[in-house]
Order: C-alpha cells, then structure tokens, then sequence
C-alpha cells in the first residue's frame, strides 16, 4: 500500500481539501485498496475540528464529501509510516522538517509537480477557495501521476 499525507498549517482548509480531492480520484481510478490517503497539520490549532465550512462548501459543489474528517497535528511517526509527505508551500516543508527532524526527498511542495511550481494559498486568509480548489485538483493529477511512475505495479 501506497500512503500519502497532505500537510498544512492548520489541517482545517489546504490540506483536507487535498486529501478530499485525491482520495475521490483515487476511487474513480478503482486504486483505493492500493492508496492510502491522510492530512495533518504542522501546528495545533485546529486539532479535532472538521475542515473548514469555505471547504466543505467548495468541495460539496464538486460532489466531494470531508465525512469523517478531523484535523489532527503530524506525528513524528508519520515520517516512517507515509511514503509521501506533501506540502501546501514552502514554509510547511520547512516545518515538517523541522518537527520531524528529517530532510528526505519523500517531503515536498505540492505544486512543484506542476507547472504552477508555487505554494497553495491558503483560503483562511484569502477567502479564495476556488482558486486553492482548482490548483489542489492540478495537483493531485500531478501527484497520482508521479505515484503510478514511482510504483508501476499498481497498474497491475
């Protein structure tokens, strides 16, 4: 099994909105029983919150449900349990080294798998959840992308 963890600030906006998006794509691909998908946050402000109403909002206008999501702060565990630790932006990266400890090429920037090659803004202090929505789904492509490069045999 493949595990992939989205991490932000907060885990209430970025972050599950990234682990939403990938986690329907991952079972319209039929690949949920070879993908595993989480979101963290680097700080705990939001421990045991849902994710943010703007999105949920954004998400259910896409048919993507946030059902049973909570925030939850990283672990140090996480490092040895996830293949890819993925960044909403630089700082998070950053930050994620730091409390881990670690620098690895399994952490990195969401959008350096794009052509956006930038952070994902954060709709808590934009408002803008379209713009965060659009650029997570870019995303996610990208990602699932690298993952069925990095590991063939799921197309098996």
């Amino acid at each position: 099994m493949i595990r992939v963890l989205f991490i932000c600030l907060g885990n209430i906006c970025r972050s599950p909105m990234a682990e939403a998006v990938f986690r329907e794509e991952v079972r319209k691909r039929g690949l949920a029983k070879k993908i595993d998908v989480d979101s963290a946050g680097t700080a705990s402000y939001h421990v045991g919150e849902p994710p943010h109403k703007g999105t949920q909002a954004k998400l259910r206008e896409y048919g993507i449900t946030t059902d049973g999501m909570t925030a939850r702060q990283l672990w140090a565990s996480d490092f040895d349990n996830f293949d890819y630790l993925v960044a909403m932006d630089a700082s998070n990266v950053t930050n994620i080294e730091q409390a881990l400890r670690k620098t690895d090429a399994k952490i990195f920037r969401f959008l350096d798998l794009t052509v956006h090659q930038k952070d994902v803004p954060d709709p808590y202090y934009t408002g803008d959840f379209q713009e965060t929505y659009d650029l997570v789904v870019d995303g996610c492509e990208a990602l699932l992308a690298k993952i069925m490069h990095d590991h063939p045999h799921l197309l098996a």
